[in-house]
This record gives structure tokens, sequence and C-alpha cells, in this order.
């Protein structure tokens, strides 16, 4: 309270306790994937594609960046998320981690040894696990004698750009004061070594004489991975699990597991990890909806098996969406791409244009040449109970997103459009109330917290967002003893109930046309 101690004229601001709700943004994607360059393993604010470009493409000749890497999706995902009409996304380039494995890329080579048909003995990989920038040689030549040399001693030299080491008299013996690996690794600033388990004697297992080159890795090509390493850690803030940082994101989309899959890194059970994950994430934030690649080359039939049988996933909180589409290559010649970078923008498009309690189909696919598939009306009949949602194509009217049903079995959440209302208003209220928590919890209170959460509700009525002549039968908001007696307020809890109508979308459009007969006088 003010004090007053003196004669005068006192000016006071007063709070008239109105906080208006504020809806927050629904268009944000976020994608985890490959890219030849750029930041790893933790997800990085994107504005534009040249921005995209900038960060993640792979300096060339000439001075350009080249986005895109071979057999991968991730450039194409975030390049139509940004053509059919995104703003903004969080991006998490994928690199496994080089622990136990040799360098990030692989980039390692093994030195055969003379036992087992040429096992190999000793496996070599740039120091610190980085790439090297040239070529590396390691060379194995016979000891260079003396009565004092072991008879299962070597000589090893590295070269690399005019730089070159040798580890004279060098044995695999464990306990030789000359042991190659506690050699090289203490002293080489080129290479680290490490020591296969290869049966036989030390004859037997000394390194076959010759050369053998560390060749500096291809950053186009495809990166060796696994499920864990798309599904990352939350601490280390790596995968899908790294997008928790990224609060404001609204969609999920991995599109380079289906690169992964088609590499033969990742089998048709890793993708159902991967996936199971993404779910996973996307239900425990709460926040966001996870829009699932199918297979690549599937019929109409087989997604229905992967979709029913193979993958039987059910959550409120994914879509899946195919075929396939088909886009103009980045060397002029059509590729088939994941669809799901392209269906996060048509969502993006949507929500501003529209709102996002429009469901997010009978859009056209900017960039699409045509399905990967053509699907007809009767295979469609058949997808589309099963919450498969089909892009096709329309004679006059391009290619359209032709589905809008999430993987839930519960009707209740059988539309996207309504899943992503309820995100958008209980993340919009979550947000709008913070100011709730240590406020005195009387009825007062209750009177305040369910004027402001109506208000911003109204609004959502009034821009078509909700089912209803009046609000009053768009929504309720409850807010008083009845629901906070005094064992609630005991345990300092406030509990505010809020009931919705939410709009659906016409997904059936049935004409009722009759024939009648016109009376004559």
């Amino acid at each position: 309270m003010p004090e007053y101690l003196s004669p005068g004229v006192y000016i006071e601001e007063r709070d008239t306790g109105t906080r208006p709700i504020e809806g927050v943004g629904t268009a944000m994607a976020a994608f985890v994937g490959f890219a030849p360059a750029g930041p790893a393993n933790r997800p990085m604010l994107i504005t534009s594609w040249s921005q995209y470009v900038d960060t993640f493409g792979l300096d060339e000749d000439g001075g350009r960046k080249n986005p895109h890497m071979s057999g991968a999706y991730l450039s194409h995902a975030v390049y139509g998320y940004f053509l059919n009409g995104g703003g903004r996304c969080y991006v998490d380039r994928v690199v496994p981690s080089a622990k136990g494995n040799g360098d990030a890329r692989g980039v390692v080579a093994q030195i055969a040894s003379r036992a087992g048909q040429g096992k190999p003995s000793l496996q070599a990989a740039p120091k610190d696990g980085g790439a090297p920038k040239a070529d590396i040689q390691i060379e194995i030549t016979p000891a260079t004698g003396g009565e004092d040399v072991p008879e299962a001693a070597f000589t090893l030299k590295v070269r690399s750009a005019g730089t070159e080491e040798t580890y004279e008299n060098v044995t695999l013996g464990r306990k030789s004061a000359r042991n190659v690996v506690e050699m090289v690794n203490q002293k080489s600033k080129l290479i680290t070594l490490t020591e296969l388990q290869v049966a036989g004697s030390p004859m037997e297992r000394i390194p076959n004489l010759g050369t053998t080159t560390l060749k500096a890795p291809d950053k186009t090509a495809m990166v060796p991975t696994q499920p864990a390493h798309f599904i990352g850690d939350v601490a280390e803030r790596t995968g899908l699990e790294g997008l928790e940082v990224a609060e404001d994101a609204t969609m999920v989309c991995c599109p380079d597991l289906m690169a992964a899959y088609q590499s033969g890194a990742i089998d048709k059970d890793g993708v159902k990890t991967v996936q199971l994950a993404m779910v996973a994430h996307c239900e425990r934030m709460g926040n966001r909806v996870a829009i699932l690649d199918p297979l690549p080359e599937l019929a109409p039939q087989d997604v229905k098996k992967w979709r029913e049988k193979e993958s039987n996933i059910d959550s409120k909180y994914a879509a899946l969406y195919y075929p396939w589409i088909r886009i103009g290559g980045p060397e002029g010649h059509p590729i088939d791409v994941p669809p799901s970078g392209y269906i996060a923008g048509v969502y993006a498009r949507s929500d501003t244009e529209r709102g996002v309690h429009k469901a997010p189909a009978n859009e056209v696919v900017r960039g699409a040449l045509n399905p990967a598939t053509q699907v007809t009306k009767g295979e469609q009949d058949v997808l589309n109970p099963s919450g498969v949602n089909c892009i096709r194509t329309f004679t006059g009217r391009g290619v359209r997103v032709w589905g809008a049903r999430t993987l839930s079995s519960d009707p209740a959440w059988r539309y996207v459009s309504v899943r992503r209302l309820f995100n958008y208003v209980e993340a919009s209220i979550e947000r709008g109330t913070q100011w709730v928590v240590f406020e005195p919890n009387d009825p007062g209170l209750w009177a305040r917290v369910t004027r402001d959460i109506s208000a911003f509700l109204t609004g959502c009525w009034r821009d078509g967002m909700l089912f209803g002549n009046n609000p009053t039968e768009a929504f309720f908001v409850k807010c008083d003893a009845e629901n906070n007696p005094s064992d609630v307020r005991d345990r300092g809890q406030l509990i505010v109930d809020i009931g919705m109508a939410p709009v659906k979308p016409a997904e059936f459009v049935v004409f009722r046309f009759s024939q009648y007969t016109v009376a004559t006088a």
C-alpha cells in the first residue's frame, strides 16, 4: 500500500486486473535429418531457405553452397516447407557420435594382419575424431634390424600433406615398451590407433606390409545412422529429444528416416522405433503433432498393411500422409521425396490464411509434379478409414492434400484440425495465465481467471474456431467454489474446467436430390 505522509496530490496507476490472453503461434515446424555441413546435433532456428543454404550448405568451387546431400531428403523437405508457406522452422542436423566408432562419418582404415586370412589387427582414425583435410597414408615396413629388435617388430610411417611421422621397431606386445598403439596415440598429431582382437601369436598378428589410406569423407554422402541417432538425448540436446528446448515448435518431421531406410542402415523395425519416439515426444510435449512419412514405393494395399499391422500407431498427436511426391531434383531430373516437409508447409499456409481450426486439406501442394503413386478414389475409400491421408492429383486442380485425419482410434480426436486447435488454445491459455501463480486463491481470483479465459474463447468463437450460435453454446469456463473446495485450496491448487465445441471439417459433403412434380392449377 502507498504511504501518504504529507498533504498533497498523489497520482496512482491502478491495475484494472484485465490481462488479455494472446494466441500463440501455430506454424513452426521442426526437422531432424542429414545435411552436408553446419551446426550438428542441436536445433537451429531457420527463417528462410537462403538462411538454410548459408547455414547447412557445403562450400563448393566458385563460392556457391550446396545444401543437398546425396541420398538424403532434409534439404528438399525444408525447401518444400518454405515453398508451401512456412515462415520459420527448427533444423536439427544429425551427426552420429564418434565414440567408439572413429570419425563421425566412419573415416577409419583397418590394417590387415597376417593371421586369419588377413583379418585386421589395427584400426586407424584421424586424430581427435576429426575428418582429415587431406589423405592420410599409413605405411607398414619391416623393422630396421639389430640384435635387440623383437622378431614381431615392424616400422609404421604416417604421411599427410608434407608431414611424416615414423615409429621404428614397434610391436603389438601389450607389455612391450614399444607398443605401437601407446606410442602412436601419445605422440602422433595425425592419427589414433585401436588394436583389434585377433587370435594368434605375435608373428601372426603383425600387420601386413603395405600402405593404407584414410581418405577424407564425401560430405555429400549420407551418414551411417542408427535409430538412436535420430531419437537423440534431451540432456545432450540431440535428435528428436533435443527438440524439447524448442518450446514453440508445433510440427515434427523426420524425412531422413526414410533415407536411412533406403540405404539399409535402418530396417522396418528401426523405422517404427523412430516414429514411435516421434509420437511419444509429441504426446509428452502436448503442443505439437508428428507428421509421419510412409515407407517408399508402397502400393496402396501395402501402406494399409504398414499402417494397420506393421507400424500400428494409435495417437491423436500423429498423422500419416501417402504417397511420396515427385519434384524437380536439383540436377534437373525428377526425384521422389517423402511428403512430410511439404505437408508441414501446407499446415503453415492454412494456419496463416484461414486459421488453425481449418483442416489442412483440399490444399494444393506447391512444387509437386505428381504423387509418386496415383491413388484412385476406390483405393482411398480403403485407406481413409485407417487414417492414411492421401495426396492425389485432380484434373485441372493440381496435386492436393486429400485427407485430414490423425492416427487416433478415438472418434473425438479423428481430425488433425481438432487436435491442433486444442493445442493452440491450451498453449495460449497456459502462457497467458502465468500471472495467476502465487495469487491469493479466493473468489476474486476465480472471477478474474474466468473473465480472461472467457474473453479469449469468445474471440476464438468469433474467428470461427468454435461451433455454436453464441458463446454459451461454443464453450464454458468453470472456476468457483464447487471445483475449488477447501481441500483443493489447501493443496495449493486452482482448478479451472473448460469445455469447447470445436468445428469439424465437412469431410463428406452429401447433396440429396429428389424428383418432384410441380402442382398445376
